[in-house]
């Protein structure tokens, strides 16, 4: 959920394997932020692309294909977690990271192509749950080094303190459909850190 948009017209270097996808996964993106997941097509992406439909076809096979490529594109290129020196640093950072995210002209509507995707398609929803796997493990590791420099309980579940920070933001976005503003992002991450320092997070097991 951290990672820049992705510019049009960018160029990764590779073979044409690489580039082949490159310029198919970029098309998927500009298809899901105009037109939705369920105005998204093989046949649309192959010419946007300009790949051949066989191609396309052999590849990725269906539409939420595509958007699982793309989720695991996106989670490579994501920032890795903030190292502030200080929990409430890390955890703000981390906030701050989502709600950039999820205001991104580009990657919010894409973000919210994929969990509509999710929702009606099991391709789609396991490739949700691997992305943000991922992220959350990244960011976990900040929570770990809070916890070794004593700022936080030992036996903290750094994942569930991260899920914790995101969650409120995307209910907003996703559920109730209203605005997500830093302050929202800065009261999450009071309320969670609140609790972690309490112990709401340990490790029971």
């Amino acid at each position: 959920m951290e990672q820049s948009s992705r510019l049009a017209g960018t160029v990764r270097p590779g073979g044409r394997t690489a580039r082949v996808r490159a310029a198919v996964l970029e098309a998927t993106q500009d298809e899901l932020v105009e037109h939705g997941f369920h105005g998204l097509t093989m046949d649309q992406v192959a010419a946007r692309a300009g790949v051949g439909k066989t191609t396309v076809y052999r590849r990725w096979g269906s539409p939420a294909g595509l958007v699982v490529d793309l989720m695991n594109d996106l989670a490579d290129q994501s920032v890795p977690h903030a190292d502030t020196g200080a929990v409430e640093g890390d955890l703000l950072a981390n906030a701050v990271s989502v709600l950039e995210a999820l205001h991104d002209g580009r990657l919010g509507p894409t973000l919210q192509a994929m969990i509509a995707a999710a929702t009606c398609d099991d391709q789609a929803a396991q490739g949700l749950r691997a992305f943000y796997s991922r992220r959350i493990e990244e960011w976990a590791n900040a929570v770990d080094l809070a916890v070794k420099r004593g700022e936080l309980p030992e036996g903290t579940d750094g994942a569930e303190v991260i899920r914790a920070i995101s969650a409120p933001l995307y209910y907003r976005l996703v559920v109730t459909r209203e605005p997500v503003t830093r302050e929202d992002a800065e009261r999450s991450v009071a309320r969670t850190l609140a609790a972690a320092r309490a112990g709401a997070f340990v490790s029971q097991g």
